[in-house]
């Protein structure tokens, strides 16, 4: 399976609940690119670090008129410019996040801590230099959805055997307890495979607190799958 791959196919849908939806554009991907879109309080749906396939048009229509586009991670661009600009919205880029919005071709709108009139909080999970990485996370208290982008996920290369959601392999040794485990939410969205939606708090608590003690099983885990 290759890691990444370039030519659009069928999506798979990931994570449907009342006001969102998931997708996997590329689902023979090694790295289970995940793309979601939120209805926000303003009834706007908000489509988060989306990677384009065809029939997304028609999967996000369910949902509502598009309200605006967002970029999760600094190395999340994928098709943020291309979608936004086929909705006439602006990407939504976190005003401390850099490097980003002069390579989108697309208006672009900063936000600090709410993103637009969406009601999902807007906070930092990493802005570091070295190793470069400027991550933001989003939460709705009344909804209980929190957006990861990338400190942790469920696809296979970031679980150590028995983990329903793990800490990025880089971060394992640090992992984000600070910035992620003050929340308890309904429902985790990744950027990396599918969503943990049922008892997605303890899934959370877990994957923070065994992030170090289980850091043998995943690497071990993530070089089998390298190797075979």
């Amino acid at each position: 399976m290759p890691m990444k791959v370039a030519e659009p196919g069928e999506y798979r849908e990931i994570d449907r609940w009342e006001r969102g939806v998931g997708w996997i554009a590329r689902p023979e991907e090694e790295m289970q690119r995940a793309s979601h879109a939120l209805v926000g309080d303003d009834g706007g749906v908000w489509v988060v670090d989306p990677v384009d396939a065809p029939g997304i048009d028609d999967l996000l229509t369910e949902f509502g008129d598009v309200a605006g586009v967002v970029v999760g991670l600094d190395r999340h661009k994928r098709d943020a410019a291309a979608l936004a600009t086929r909705h006439g919205v602006s990407v939504h880029v976190p005003r401390w996040m850099s490097g980003v919005a002069e390579e989108l071709d697309a208006p672009v709108e900063r936000y600090e801590r709410e993103l637009g009139s969406s009601g999902f909080e807007a906070f930092a999970v990493r802005d570091s230099r070295v190793p470069p990485w400027q991550e933001v996370g989003l939460y709705h208290r009344e909804d209980g959805t929190l957006v990861v982008p990338e400190a942790v996920g469920t696809v296979s290369y970031f679980l150590a055997p028995g983990e329903r959601l793990g800490v990025h392999p880089m971060l394992r040794p640090f992992p984000p307890r600070r910035e992620l485990g003050g929340f308890a939410p309904e429902r985790v969205l990744v950027g990396h495979g599918e969503g943990v939606m049922s008892d997605a708090a303890t899934a959370l608590r877990g994957a923070l607190g065994t992030a170090r003690r289980n850091l043998p099983g995943a690497y071990g885990r993530a070089l089998r799958e390298l190797l075979f």
